[in-house]
């Protein structure tokens, strides 16, 4: 089993959303796991790789099937240090209104995870980013 893991990043009642060169189409930031490196681990990477920033990630929000054999993870996570660009697949990035969201041209996999971001949720503690 491959994961990815994605980033539902907030600020401000905005979220995150960014626009791969390859496929086409708006997504979560984030990728794939590398051997030996925890969610969390490899969302902190990704993170620092495509947008230049240190996060904090909170809470699973939801998973979904990307294709057999591959599963979407897409966590809470909050920016502590930099501010965001598109750095490595990514040639857009843009702050929306969760309420807009539903309009974005999105990846399939990524939108299939819009309920699980808008979903009501219950407080949880972020991870620690030194960990």
């Amino acid at each position: 089993m491959v994961i990815v893991v994605a980033a539902a990043i907030r600020r401000a009642g905005l979220v995150l959303v960014a626009r791969r060169r390859e496929p086409p189409g708006w997504e979560f930031p984030g990728g794939k796991i590398e051997p030996g490196e925890t969610d969390e681990e490899a969302l902190r990477r990704e993170c620092r790789e495509e947008l230049g920033v240190d996060v904090i990630v909170g809470e699973l929000l939801g998973e979904t099937p990307i294709r057999f054999g591959v599963d979407l993870r897409l966590y809470a996570a909050t920016i502590v240090r930099g501010e965001p660009e598109p750095l490595a697949d990514h040639e857009e990035l843009r702050w929306a209104r969760e309420t807009d969201l539903g309009g974005v041209e999105w990846l399939p996999p990524d939108r299939a995870l819009l309920t699980a971001l808008v979903a009501p949720r219950t407080a949880a503690m972020p991870v620690d980013p030194t960990r």
